[in-house]
């Protein structure tokens, strides 16, 4: 389409802001200067940065204007949209291609026509049907509005206790920024481990972090009520515990802000999110949906997927955009890819968990390795934990999790671009990485996972898992455990009942060790006893690596904090 033709007035209405409905608005104007563009947002703020509210509640963020991106008059003088706060679309006429618009404020309605709509509403916080649910004490956080009430309580209050209910993103961002303001904070998570979009075996590395920090977490704790006095608020567990505090924070996820669309008929998707196609366009031509309330595709399984970030939001609302003017433009799907900082660690993800893998019906397994961020010899070196999920007939990527203090979202992003291009483990060791000590080293850990998943592909090493391995060593008396450890390391912990030789003298000690026993391997990361295996393999032993070594094992099964700064590639001091 040449842009500078002119075309007929074309009327656009948005219905809600943010990241998915400012940006198709944005876009329209760019592609069409001549469109009507209207845009209704029910809150007071109609672009606004909520991946940044937790911060301005912790202090971190100072500036209340900080958090609003757009304004209705910025919008007006850049892009000559008109932009509507405290206004909520509350009906859809499909047939005669109207809404019904609510002024807020003084609850006077008025009916508005359009040629294309957009719709835009996101999601809402989960609020489930529990006695004091509605308790002045307890809140949740998706607006301005949201921020502003929390905030304002703290300053007034000056509360000393907080229970927060959910450990995903907004639960544990909550958390930080509450310790930081000095709470007492009790993190509450019905499920096993925080962080549903990692393995339970890397959540464990989070939930070390936060009790380093004070935050106690209840884990696998229901709540199945609240009761509020004049000065705190209990929360009550299935189990018969209360927790007193002063405030709650109640983060148990987001839901897709469909109603309208229901109402007004549109086919609905999963959960009841509205369902579109790869133009972002709804089961009616002249509508198009984007955003947290609407159904996408899981890039990896192809299978329909709720992935509520603004990364993919912003994307769809440039698409429908440029499908409304023309322009021939589809969504490919959302992998999910996500990143957390959580006091002083960076937690990233992308892509399937190996769990989520495995119950999608992939036969799929996964790497662990603790490498620095940085070469070892450079000062500042910090070690993170990577893992990094594949299919094991083809080798292709399915997903990455990282934990660390630096470089974990760079090692993401590259596994995010490897998952989107369909790259196998052979593609991550021919990966071409910037390299200088300060920044990584010449074999990047994405290259160093792609040599992991290429030797068990390949056969030159069996891998289990810490769970398999102490589980054949108790059941099964064909096998055994080797560290290979130096003396020293195994003075500081070690396995009961394992064998130690360093990998440096086992070809010294090989008439030592039980050739008709299963030999499971294991150092302080998995580095020395994979050199370990190859050795012992090619001399008729029967072997397997275990999967993360000593040091993952210390901090999944007994909880302990495992160092990052001066450690080199096998968990050594340096």
């Amino acid at each position: 389409m040449d842009l500078t033709e002119r075309s007929p007035i074309m009327k656009v209405i948005i219905v809600g802001g943010v990241a998915g409905g400012a940006t198709a608005a944005a876009r329209l104007r760019r592609l069409d200067e001549n469109a009507e563009i209207i845009m209704i947002e029910r809150s007071g703020y109609v672009s606004y940065a909520n991946c940044g509210l937790p911060y301005y509640i912790g202090g971190t963020i100072t500036d209340r204007s900080k958090l609003t991106l757009q304004t209705p008059q910025s919008f007006r003088n850049r892009f000559d949209i008109d932009a509507r706060v405290r206004q909520e679309v509350v009906a859809i006429d499909r047939a005669a291609r109207t809404v019904t618009v609510r002024r807020l404020d003084d609850g006077t309605e008025y009916v508005e026509g359009y040629d294309k709509l957009i719709l835009s509403p996101g999601a809402r916080p989960v609020t489930p049907d529990l006695p004091g649910i509605d308790a002045g004490r307890l809140f949740t956080l998706r607006t301005v509005e949201d921020t502003y009430a929390v905030a304002d309580f703290i300053d007034r209050e000056q509360p000393r206790r907080a229970t927060v209910v959910g450990a995903g993103f907004i639960g544990l961002e909550m958390a930080e920024n509450l310790r930081e303001r000095g709470l007492e904070v009790t993190v509450v998570q019905r499920g096993e481990h925080v962080m549903p979009v990692f393995d339970a075996d890397m959540a464990s590395l989070l939930h070390n972090h936060l009790r380093e920090h004070g935050v106690e977490l209840l884990l696998k704790a229901d709540v199945t009520g609240f009761e509020e006095t004049s000065d705190a608020i209990f929360t009550t567990l299935a189990d018969g515990r209360v927790l007193e505090s002063d405030l709650v924070m109640l983060s148990i996820g987001v839901a897709p802000e469909s109603t309208l669309a229901r109402e007004a008929g549109l086919e609905l998707g999963m959960r009841g999110s509205i369902k579109v196609d790869a133009t972002m366009r709804t089961s009616d031509p002249d509508i198009y949906a984007v955003g947290d309330a609407v159904e996408v595709t899981n890039v990896v399984t192809g299978s329909p997927a709720l992935i509520a970030l603004a990364g993919p939001a912003n994307k769809q609302g440039r698409i429908a955009a440029d499908n409304i003017c023309g322009r021939e433009s589809e969504f490919g799907g959302s992998q999910g890819s996500s990143v957390l900082k959580l006091f002083e660690l960076d937690a990233a993800s992308t892509g399937l968990t190996l769990t989520a893998a495995r119950a999608a019906g992939i036969d799929a397994d996964a790497v662990i390795l603790s490498p620095a961020n940085h070469a070892t010899y450079y000062p500042g070196a910090e070690t993170m934990t990577l893992k990094v999920v594949f299919e094991r007939g083809t080798g292709r990527i399915l997903g990455g999790q990282a934990i660390g203090r630096g470089g974990v979202d760079k090692r993401i992003d590259v596994l995010a671009v490897a998952i989107r291009a369909r790259m196998t483990a052979a593609d991550l060791t021919e990966l071409d990485l910037a390299y200088a000590p300060p920044y990584s080293s010449a074999k990047d850990p994405v290259n160093m996972a792609g040599f992991m998943i290429e030797n068990i592909l390949d056969g030159l090493v069996d891998q289990v898992t810490w769970d398999e391995a102490l589980e054949l060593v108790a059941e099964d008396g064909d096998a055994i455990l080797l560290d290979t450890r130096t003396a020293g390391e195994r003075s500081r912990g070690g396995i009961e009942g394992a064998l130690n030789i360093p990998v440096d003298e086992l070809r010294e000690h090989l008439d030592e060790l039980p050739r008709d026993k299963r030999l499971l391997v294991f150092c302080a990361s998995g580095l020395r006893s994979y050199v370990a295996c190859r050795i012992l393999s090619q001399h008729g032993f029967s072997c397997a690596n275990v999967a993360g070594g000593y040091g993952f094992h210390t901090q999944v099964k007994r909880g302990s904090a495992a160092p990052h700064a001066c450690v080199g590639d096998c968990g050594l001091p340096v």
